[in-house]
């Protein structure tokens, strides 16, 4: 049996106290016991930004990669291992801004792995700019006037370019967390897993007791997340409410089972040719 003490790692976090990447942290690994994934069974990618920190802080394979580039680097790890688990940690700007056009092939390639998005709307490394879902009006150092772009809606988005598996957490609600970054790795597809993450030190406006007003659990409510026009009905409620669970869920064929050639056994397990190669190569 898995310990979540497997997880620990020698590395000290310099994190905000009271940030809500703790919670997300701790969430994860509570997700990995209770599905009793060894930390040599599963792969952590991140990209820039604090968010993307949070595989330093676990013992287990990580690629912290560029900014944005998060997506991109898992998706070719998961065509060369299919059996590998794999967990995305990425921020609202890193994964929707700089990350913005891998986000959407990878929800339209329906690759089988877990995007967990620590969603504070706000750039937390670099001082507290605005980010792509930052409220209309947001003032922050970059924008004394106010922000007067739209904010970026993710769900949305996700669920326009066909995605399986849409999900909103809130660092608010550790048990709750668990369990659906538990129910995005069993899904067999692309999950995404949008998360409320009040950033303490540059976002003034949403903040925890601002969500705790705000948020609603879907689950408790008698929502059944099956059809695609309430989960878009849902994705476009923000303000003084805000659904948090699972918006949508529905079962399709993930990325590398349309793959011909991965059905005989990942590529990781096939026997390297390199006169093969030469052939190729040959012929360019």
């Amino acid at each position: 049996m898995v310990d979540i003490k497997d997880y620990d790692c020698a590395y000290e976090n310099k994190w905000c106290p009271g940030c809500g990447n703790f919670s997300i942290l701790s969430s994860m690994k509570e997700a990995l016991v209770k599905l009793d994934i060894s930390p040599e069974q599963i792969l952590i990618v991140s990209g820039i930004g604090q968010a993307a920190k949070t595989p330093h802080f676990l013992k287990c394979n990580m690629f912290h990669t560029l900014h944005g580039r998060a997506l991109p680097i898992a998706t070719g790890a998961k065509v060369a291992n299919h059996d590998l688990t794999i967990l995305v940690n990425s921020g609202d700007g890193d994964c929707y801004g700089e990350g913005g056009n891998h986000f959407i092939s990878a929800v339209r390639r329906n690759i089988d792995l877990t995007l967990l998005v620590h969603n504070n709307q706000v750039y937390g490394l670099t001082k507290g700019q605005a980010s792509p879902t930052s409220d209309p009006g947001m003032i922050t150092p970059l924008q004394p006037s106010g922000v007067i772009s739209s904010s970026f809606n993710p769900l949305a988005v996700a669920l326009s370019l066909g995605g399986g598996f849409v999900a909103r957490g809130f660092t608010g609600d550790p048990e709750q967390l668990s369990g659906l970054i538990q129910q995005g790795i069993m899904y067999n597809g692309f999950a995404l897993i949008d998360i409320l993450q009040p950033c303490i030190s540059f976002n003034k406006v949403n903040t925890f007791g601002w969500y705790k007003k705000r948020v609603y659990d879907l689950s408790k409510e008698g929502y059944a997340p099956d059809s695609f026009e309430k989960a878009i009905q849902l994705s476009m409620e923000w303000g003084e409410k805000i659904p948090t669970g699972i918006l949508y869920k529905k079962e399709g064929v993930s990325f590398t089972e349309r793959i011909e050639t991965l059905k005989s056994g990942t590529l990781l397990s096939r026997e390297y040719d390199p006169m093969a190669v030469e052939k190729v190569i040959g012929r360019i």
